[in-house]
């Protein structure tokens, strides 16, 4: 059969469809194995492309595999207290964007930090300047309204430090997220132990001190990179955090451009990020630094403690 007989099967298609299933003339036979070819190819690459759809909306990728032995717990704690001691104290001015709460609320604020618990944030809206400012040290909290022209006074426990950047943690605590690390009792470095976290695709110190874990993750090629951390009490997950952007900051190590928090098991989408516009690392922060003078006329208002987290 020549060309001629695929040519008038080809045109005999709109109004003869048994030429195409098998049951018709013999001329069919080779138009019927080209239709085939075609419908087959097109039934696979729509699949191909649904497969590819699914795959981009899951956002799931397969867990991470490590190459080499895990290091030893000593060399990953060694390398958290060397970080903690190069870095101690930080005056920054970052991009504050909230989603906790449902409520989405983005500042600017000049933050400065005390690696043990001293913290000054100071939220500045466009066309209105600061319009708060929170302070702790030595146990105590302040937190003055600008606009209202009122002051709270308390105890600098987690639901008052999270007045202003929502990060309901103790002020030591909340201190070594912003530095890049976390606070670590120094009583769990001989029980610490190293796992991979295939998740995370990063080294795990993990440290565990009663009924609670604290978790430090590190770069599998960088040890000296610390790129998140999380916590957990007996009821679960408390917090996590991840260090993103890494770059080296002058006079120091390489830290996280951006850090994003969440609480217990909730998406970072429903947390806090922080994006570090510039900052500089260790400078002499004067005691007042920390404290509140109120102007004349402010209303002072004593406040107590709400929950704790996971309380």
């Amino acid at each position: 059969m020549g060309s001629g007989s695929l040519a008038r099967c080809e045109e005999a298609e709109p109004s003869h469809p048994l030429l195409y299933s098998g049951e018709g003339r013999g001329e069919g036979r080779p138009c019927e194995r080209a239709t085939l070819a075609a419908d087959f190819t097109r039934r696979a690459a729509a699949l191909l492309a649904l497969f590819a759809l699914v795959a981009a909306c899951s956002g799931a990728s397969p867990p991470a595999v490590r190459t080499g032995p895990l290091p030893a717990p000593a060399t990953l704690w060694q390398a958290l207290t060397a970080r903690q001691q190069a870095v101690r104290t930080m005056n920054a001015r970052v991009r504050a964007t909230s989603w906790i709460g449902g409520d989405r609320v983005r500042a600017t604020v000049l933050m400065l930090v005390d690696r043990p618990g001293r913290l000054r944030f100071e939220a500045e809206v466009s066309l209105q300047g600061t319009v708060s400012i929170l302070a702790t040290h030595d146990g105590d909290f302040q937190m003055l309204d600008v606009r209202s022209g009122k002051l709270q006074q308390g105890p600098a426990c987690p639901a008052n430090v999270a007045s202003l950047i929502r990060m309901p943690l103790a002020p030591g605590e909340v201190a070594a997220i912003l530095l890049g690390d976390v606070q670590v009792a120094p009583a769990g470095a001989g029980s610490a132990q190293v796992e991979w976290d295939a998740g995370r695709g990063a080294d795990a110190l993990v440290v565990r001190d009663g009924n609670t874990e604290t978790r430090v993750f590190f770069r599998p090629d960088k040890p000296d990179e610390i790129v998140g951390a999380a916590f957990a009490g007996p009821e679960g997950p408390r917090w996590r955090a991840s260090y993103e952007e890494l770059a080296p900051v002058a006079g120091g190590p390489r830290l996280p451009g951006s850090i994003r928090f969440a609480e217990h098991a909730e998406s970072y989408d429903q947390g806090v990020e922080i994006r570090f516009k510039d900052r500089t690392l260790n400078p002499d922060l004067p005691a007042d630094s920390f404290t509140i003078a109120p102007p004349a006329g402010t209303q002072i208002i004593d406040v107590g403690c709400g929950p704790a987290p996971g309380g």
